[in-house]
């Protein structure tokens, strides 16, 4: 069922997009008018052109501070629409959790890659898809599929800029920090191939950071949003997006998110912007009463350096409401915030993350108040090698004043580090080890009941992809 709704959003993504893409081109009028640059070449299809002329001629980021997709660095301007096929071999030598007797297991993961990237005069179109099968020794799991997709499309009409997003995964575990964030963990072709797709922000994807929940689940997020520029400066947005994690196993508790908000834009230099928005959003739990309403007010600052930095920050209030009451309670008053940051330079590149409020519950609270952390480090060494160090942190707490023994407090980390480097033009190579931590403290009676979970992970992989096929 989820996949097919996940197919006709997909779909009707598609269909929008496409009736904008024989438009004649209108640049915007909150962007001066400059000329298109010439037509460039496409790594692999062009062999004068290689990975660092092809970041020569930059689009600036425009995506807007109060909207739902993070900031970028910007993109380059490529001169072709293309798409690439690949495929992918990964294998995990993983340790079980301490309570278990087996010790260590595999996971082989083989997969087939897409990317895609359409530009055309109105509309531009990016889309990364990794998917397959995977076979465990594991006594405690079965073989099984995975899959993983994002997708963006913008559309550009006079004052008018019209976005759809989308990230969609069906996986055998949880995705924080799936495979150490590297080869087959992010999905589409490795490389300078690989399309750069526009996050969604901190809290709109639902969280997965807990361990400890069970068995292959499905995530999707999509959103669409419409900017309306009323100024040189200034523009409004307004955007809605619905999540939903679902499970295969029972034990694990569904949840969705339906979210619309509204916001305002202004930008007091060609870097800075500010913001101001209000954001509501529901939550709800299949086959539980329980249901909850957030409202936020928040303000919001952002700082864009194309190809060099993209930093926003946002919090304010927050206010929700149960439908069932929480122990005493029917309404609660927190604050939230979000940050994203993305640097980088000729050798360095750092990535990173935060997020605190009330979330979905990871698949095993009814809802929780988050706090959400990752960091991510790449550094370029040598002529082709790179390596790479990634951490996260998510704690999740229940709501409200909940009777002792019911809930607890989850504590989870992932840290890791890693190298990678390309084989010519059509393989990448990349090994990892990750460290899997879960801490939880239920809320007995008396004393504290404390369950710790530790997993080790080597990841290994190894991508190839065709020569790429232009479009137009």
């Amino acid at each position: 069922m989820h996949l097919r709704i996940f197919t006709l959003l997909l779909l009707g993504f598609l269909a929008v997009g496409g009736r904008a893409w024989a438009q004649d081109p209108q640049e915007p009028p909150t962007e001066p008018t400059k000329p298109r640059p010439a037509a460039r070449g496409i790594p692999g299809v062009d062999d004068t052109t290689d990975e660092n002329r092809q970041v020569d001629q930059w689009q600036p980021d425009d995506t807007p501070l109060t909207g739902l997709a993070a900031p970028t660095l910007g993109s380059p301007e490529m001169g072709h629409s293309y798409w690439v096929p690949g495929i992918a071999y990964g294998a995990t030598v993983q340790s079980e959790p301490a309570s278990s007797t087996q010790g260590w297991f595999v996971n082989n993961y083989v997969a087939a890659t897409v990317s895609l990237l359409g530009t055309f005069s109105r509309n531009q179109i990016g889309l990364n898809y990794t998917g397959g099968g995977f076979f465990t020794t594991s006594n405690f799991a079965s073989n099984g599929g995975f899959q993983m997709l994002t997708l963006a499309d913008t559309i550009t009409l006079n004052r008018w800029q019209i976005q759809f997003f989308d990230k969609f995964s069906y996986l055998p575990t949880s995705d924080f920090g799936f495979f150490g964030g590297m080869g087959i963990g992010v999905p589409g072709v490795s490389g300078s191939l690989g399309v750069y797709i526009p996050g969604l922000n901190p809290g709109l994807v639902p969280t997965q950071g807990v361990f400890s929940s069970t068995g292959p689940r499905y995530s999707n997020a999509a959103a669409v949003q419409v900017t309306y520029a009323l100024s040189r400066r200034g523009s409004l947005t307004v955007g809605g997006s619905y999540g939903l994690l679902s499970f295969t196993q029972p034990g694990n508790v569904d949840n969705s998110m339906a979210l619309g908000s509204v916001g305002y834009n202004y930008a007091l230099t060609k870097e800075n912007s500010i913001g101001i928005f209000y954001e509501f959003a529901g939550y709800h739990y299949s086959g539980q009463p329980q249901a909850i309403g957030t409202n936020i007010i928040a303000g919001a600052y952002s700082r864009k350096f194309t190809r060099r930095l993209a930093l926003s920050l946002h919090g304010g209030p927050q206010f929700s409401h149960y439908r069932v009451p929480i122990g005493t309670q029917t309404k609660t008053t927190n604050v939230t915030a979000g940050a994203t940051l993305e640097y980088a330079t000729q050798q360095l590149g750092i990535t990173g993350s935060f997020f605190h409020g009330l979330s979905g519950g990871s698949g095993v609270l009814v809802g929780s108040l988050s706090d959400t952390a990752t960091l991510g480090l790449t550094h370029r060494f040598g002529r082709v090698w790179n390596a790479n160090f990634n951490l996260g942190y998510a704690r999740n707490s229940p709501l409200g004043s909940a009777p002792a023994g019911t809930s607890s407090t989850f504590n989870d980390w992932f840290v890791g580090g890693g190298v990678s480097r390309p084989f010519g033009r059509n393989i990448n190579f990349f090994a990892n080890y990750t460290a899997y931590i879960e801490s939880s403290s239920a809320l007995c009676a008396t004393t504290p009941c404390n369950t710790n979970y530790t997993a080790n992970t080597i990841n290994l992989s190894i991508q190839w992809h065709a020569h790429p096929f232009v479009l137009e």
